[in-house]
């Protein structure tokens, strides 16, 4: 085990670390905690090799296909479509029941105007002539690409950076073993696994189809939580410093996902975006982060910068460059924003 405290951590000697970043490996971008893990379990068994469309299925979940699948990722992708365990297709991604559902709950990308919105759907679908029942798969060509291009426009209209247009409409992988495609796969896990329902999430990884359609209804709970937290943030600014910006919300989990989305669909590139949960009980804050590649590229280190103030603060905090966490005593609130604004502004070479 990793034992956390103020001192530096300190690894067990009778325990082997398998870290992506010790073999040369960009843990950000090259491979996640799935793809290594495939890794491992083909060290034991070449058999195992049929597992990974579950490992990529991971490693879309971290978000690294952003800017296109690579590194050692894209070698387990190369090695999936050869043996046929992927099939290969361009699609905007859109999933539900009906396309009315498929708008409604579309969180990640988020359609600002339009997600979480009934009126606006149903006033759009009435004026590319799609009944909002239609399955999405059966939308005539014509109307689906008018539909898309749409999509697309509401994405270049709010600003969004181009390596998130560019997974609008992507090459998208369909796995039969799965029984769905990889991103639809990860969003239901995500949902499951911040929902507290880790079982079922294990479940359809172990091919329950059973369990499938209670997945989904998990999933549609948890997005509608995700869709009020972006509402709101869509209506009510963040509250801005010279580096970062930053909002409160109830559940610390929930903050983190709504932070990311919101980074990447409703505000500009310039800033990382804070999620701020107080726990009045605990007497803590807790911290989530979200930058962007490009802050990346100019700098930005997220996890330096909350393992840092964390700890001058007595309290605990890390993580990767684009995306980060902290706790921190309730009482030193302005004193972290201070010293993380500051940091922050010193990293990004403006």
């Amino acid at each position: 085990m990793i034992e956390e405290n103020n001192k530096e951590s300190e690894v067990k000697k009778d325990v082997v670390q398998i870290n992506a970043n010790l073999c040369g490996i960009d843990g950000n971008y090259e491979a996640s905690g799935s793809t290594i893990c495939l890794a491992f379990a083909k060290a034991l068994d070449e058999n195992n090799q049929k597992l990974a469309p579950l490992a990529l299925a991971g490693a879309i979940g971290d978000k690294q296909h952003i800017g296109g699948i690579r590194g050692y990722n894209k070698k387990i992708l190369d090695d999936a479509l050869k043996n046929n365990q992927l099939k290969q297709y361009i699609s905007i991604k859109l999933h539900g029941d009906s396309i009315y559902d498929a708008l409604y709950h579309s969180v990640d990308p988020y359609y600002v105007g339009l997600s979480g919105d009934k009126k606006e759907i149903e006033s759009l679908l009435s004026k590319l002539k799609i009944d909002k029942n239609t399955r999405v798969n059966e939308i005539d060509k014509d109307k689906k690409m008018r539909l898309q291009s749409y999509l697309l426009f509401n994405l270049i209209k709010a600003g969004c950076q181009k390596n998130i247009l560019d997974i609008a409409i992507r090459n998208r992988f369909w796995s039969e073993q799965l029984g769905c495609e990889l991103e639809r796969f990860a969003d239901l896990l995500d949902a499951c696994g911040k929902h507290n329902h880790r079982s079922l999430g294990l479940a359809i990884c172990l091919g329950n189809k059973d369990s499938y359609k209670e997945a989904e209804e998990v999933e549609k709970k948890f997005k509608q939580k995700i869709l009020n937290g972006l509402k709101t943030l869509e209506n009510n600014t963040a509250h801005e410093m010279k580096a970062i910006r930053y909002f409160y919300s109830d559940d610390s989990s929930l903050g983190g996902v709504i932070g990311g989305i919101a980074a990447n669909y409703i505000y500009d590139e310039k800033k990382p975006l804070f999620s701020l949960a107080r726990k009045e009980d605990e007497k803590e804050i807790h911290v989530s982060c979200r930058g962007n590649q490009q802050l990346v590229r100019k700098g930005l280190d997220l996890g330096f910068a909350m393992k840092k103030v964390a700890t001058d603060l007595n309290g605990h905090g890390g993580g990767h460059k684009i995306a980060s966490g902290a706790t921190i005593d309730i009482q030193k609130e302005k004193e972290f924003l201070d010293k993380t604004d500051e940091i922050i502004n010193t990293q990004i070479k403006w």
